[in-house]
């Protein structure tokens, strides 16, 4: 298996990629790795989403409610 470490902005450790390849192994192996898994959104909900954000950005450029920062937006992920 060839893992790789995901580094934070401090050079600690946060997470670990794994090959889709293992990942299926591994699956196999211990069937209750397959509950950690997301569902895909529906095309509904990905619609849905994005009718939020263009209403969001409405907001934002009538000034009503306030724009987030690059790292608020990239930390939210």
């Amino acid at each position: 298996m060839s893992l790789q470490i995901i580094k934070g902005e401090n050079g600690k450790p946060t997470g670990v990629f794994i090959p889709m390849n293992d990942w299926e192994i591994m699956k196999e192996e211990y069937q209750n790795l397959q509950a950690w898994e997301e569902p895909e959104p529906t095309k509904a909900e990905i619609l849905a989403g994005i009718k939020e954000a263009v209403e969001e950005v409405k907001l934002i450029k009538a000034g009503k409610i306030k724009g987030k920062s690059l790292k608020e937006l990239l930390d939210e992920l």
